[in-house]
């Protein structure tokens, strides 16, 4: 089916997972997405997907989904992405940063490498999609920013310190550009989700005990009550940041851990530290000061752990990620 679209959509981060159902449901929508990322090949499987799974075609048969290379991490390249896209299309409608990494590690295998590649991902990258936008979305007086945080935006989750670090960045960012924008036409959300079965437990990065961490992290991010279905949560993402929304929570865990932490966060801390203390320790004896990153991935240690029962319960997981494009999988 050809359409003409009803606007023009940015999504930083969408060549898979959850960058990629974004970018599918705002096709869906009617809207021509421009999406990056940092791998080519990988970008390009994301337009058939989208166009697949949109049922849209542009002119000559083209995908909706605009391909771009394009490292959040790197503000000149950001800037000129986005200005290519206006020089093209006239106006950005809509923007949402998805772009992220997950590092599972306890404290003692922590690095202020790692912290510096969330930080300059996952907080960085959002400062430079939202700055590079807001020129063009003020003087059209229209124009919608989303960050995707996570509920380790809101309370720090333990073996996630440099992800919360980034995270509470990114709620920061958002709330104060939606206090800051009131009044001009242009809106910025804050999405805080919780765990969703996007397939990323094989693409995110293990330090520390490697395997032993990915036997619980697995699970988590693949079994129902614990985890959301990713699409449901794209589809919802969209509606809060085409609404307008200051914020979009998701899924039942994250919405009571937050209220919860609000309510008493020298209790919750405690609570957390437990399970922290529960979790497999590291070989390191860190944190240390180093530039490296140390780590394998979710589908190297899954291979290292070589548990059936791991495996059996992280059944839904792999499904999403064989279908989000999820390198591993």
């Amino acid at each position: 089916m050809t359409t003409s679209p009803v606007g023009v959509a940015l999504v930083a981060g969408a060549s898979r997972g959850l960058g990629l159902l974004v970018s599918t449901e705002l096709a869906r929508r009617g809207y021509r997405v421009h999406g990056c990322g940092r791998d080519g090949e990988s970008l390009d499987r994301a337009a058939a997907i989208v166009a697949a799974r949109s049922g849209r075609t542009g002119e000559g048969g083209a995908s909706p989904f605009v391909p771009a290379v394009c490292d959040v991490r790197d503000a000149d390249a950001v800037q000129d992405w986005v200005e290519a896209v206006i020089r093209d299309e006239g106006g950005i409608d809509v923007a949402i940063h998805v772009a992220g990494i997950i590092q599972v590690a306890p404290l003692e295998s922590v690095t202020l490498g790692h912290v510096r590649e969330a930080v300059d991902t996952m907080l960085m990258g959002p400062v430079h999609l939202s700055l590079a936008v807001l020129p063009s979305m003020r003087e059209r007086r229209t124009g919608h920013i989303g960050i995707v945080s996570s509920i380790g935006g809101a309370v720090s989750v333990p073996r996630l310190l440099p992800y919360s670090v980034a995270k509470f960045g990114a709620v920061g960012l958002a709330e104060g550009l939606a206090a800051e924008l009131q009044g001009t036409g242009v809106t910025a959300t804050a999405v805080l989700p919780g765990l969703m079965r996007t397939g990323g437990h094989l693409a995110a990065e293990f330090a520390g005990d490697a395997p032993a961490d990915y036997a619980w992290f697995a699970p988590g991010a693949s079994l129902p009550v614990v985890s959301i279905d990713a699409e449901r949560a794209a589809s919802r993402i969209v509606d809060g940041v085409l609404a307008g929304k200051p914020q979009v929570e998701l899924t039942p865990l994250a919405i009571i851990g937050r209220r919860v932490h609000g309510l008493a966060p020298g209790l919750t801390t405690r609570v957390l530290g437990l399970v922290a203390r529960a979790l497999p320790d590291g070989p390191g004896r860190g944190p240390g000061m180093s530039d490296a990153t140390p780590g394998v991935t979710g589908a190297t240690a899954r291979g290292r752990l070589g548990s059936r029962v791991v495996n059996g319960l992280s059944t839904l997981g792999d499904r999403a990620a064989r279908r989000n494009n999820e390198p591993g999988a």
